[in-house]
């Protein structure tokens, strides 16, 4: 379970580098070398379960953490490739997105506030994620009791062809279809990042028949 963090919050405009680059090495890169660390001893075992804590920061952005809403949701990233390879050797890799008072919440909430946020609230979607039984590549928000699954989904989109639309004229068209490019009835969770190439050429080729 993969639980490091800290806060640097600043809007983006104010904000140092240097702590951009300390919030990305503490959340993302404190994560990868931790499962760097048990990845091969899982791989031989043939078993393996790990939780990687991303945030509605990534998910869904938050005024001035820039940084930290990069670092979150790059955790998410890597939890969809690290599920994929290690498929085959039954580790299965899931994100939690707490909402819970923690050391960097202290004077931020009221109290009342924070006796409903507390972190043992959070704790059964946790033990559901690492459980033998736990899904994977599931991404699950859970704090002061309640429960939710986060999805990155695709539409079903559209098509431009150059035969009937000059390449020149295709950012004009694609503005004017925006809407139907956006309408999010029919979308899909993809299984891997190449299902993106794959439905964009099936389109193309139904096009060419």
């Amino acid at each position: 379970v993969n639980n490091a963090g800290i806060l640097r919050d600043k809007s983006f405009a104010k904000m140092e580098l240097e702590d951009f680059r300390l919030v990305l090495d503490v959340h993302l890169m404190g994560s990868v070398h931790c499962c760097k660390a048990v990845w091969q001893h899982m791989q031989a075992a043939g078993y393996g379960r790990i939780v990687l804590t991303t945030s509605s920061s990534g998910l869904f952005g938050n005024f001035g953490q820039s940084n930290y809403g990069a670092a979150k949701m790059a955790l998410v990233g890597l939890m969809q490739t690290l599920a994929l390879e290690g498929a085959k050797y039954h580790i299965h890799v899931n994100a939690l997105a707490p909402t819970a008072a923690t050391r960097m919440t202290d004077g931020l909430m009221a109290p009342e506030v924070l006796r409903a946020l507390r972190p043992e609230l959070v704790c059964p979607a946790m033990l559901v994620l690492a459980h033998e039984s736990a899904p994977t590549r599931t991404i699950l928000c859970a704090g002061a009791g309640s429960f939710e699954a986060s999805h990155i989904t695709m539409t079903r989109g559209i098509h431009i062809s150059t035969d009937c639309v000059p390449l020149a004229d295709m950012d004009t068209r694609l503005a004017e279809q925006l809407p139907q490019l956006l309408d999010r009835q029919g979308d899909a969770v993809p299984d891997n990042g190449f299902v993106q190439a794959d439905m964009e050429m099936r389109k193309a080729l139904q096009k060419l028949h």
